[in-house]
């Protein structure tokens, strides 16, 4: 299971630059300069949350649990509501799309899991001591 933590957090990184980049360069002339900001939110806390996957595909072998990759599944999660949302949210204001407002709704349920996915990672460290040594 750590393999895939990694290589999914591999590829969310790789996409988080892209959008970073995207969102650094490209977007200013697209969007208003508080849309750009909501998109660079977005991608901070799809990072933020990468480094997350990675830690817990490497701790993995040690402290293996069900809250442990909840907590991965809950960042996944997080991730594709939060800074999901906010990217779909840019895309729609960049093209001047009717419809879906009720989408910000979305960002703070993300946001949810993202502070249960490190709670859930607090538990499993908690719950397990390391076999060898200290992490």
């Amino acid at each position: 299971m750590h393999r895939s933590f990694l290589m999914t957090a591999a590829l969310l990184g790789a996409l988080g630059v892209v959008l970073g980049a995207f969102g650094a360069h490209g977007l200013k002339d697209l969007v208003l300069p508080e849309t750009v900001e909501a998109f660079k939110t977005g991608v901070q806390y799809q990072m933020y949350h990468v480094f997350a996957l990675l830690f817990i595909g490497i701790v993995w072998s040690k402290f293996s649990s069900k809250s442990l990759q909840w907590a991965a599944n809950c960042f996944l999660v997080g991730i594709l509501l939060f800074s999901g949302s906010l990217y779909v949210i840019t895309i729609l204001k960049a093209t001047d799309a009717e419809g879906l407002g009720k989408l910000g709704i979305v960002t703070p349920i993300g946001g949810l899991f993202f502070i249960v996915g490190w709670l859930l990672l607090f538990v499993s460290l908690l719950k397990k001591s390391p076999e060898q040594g200290e992490v």
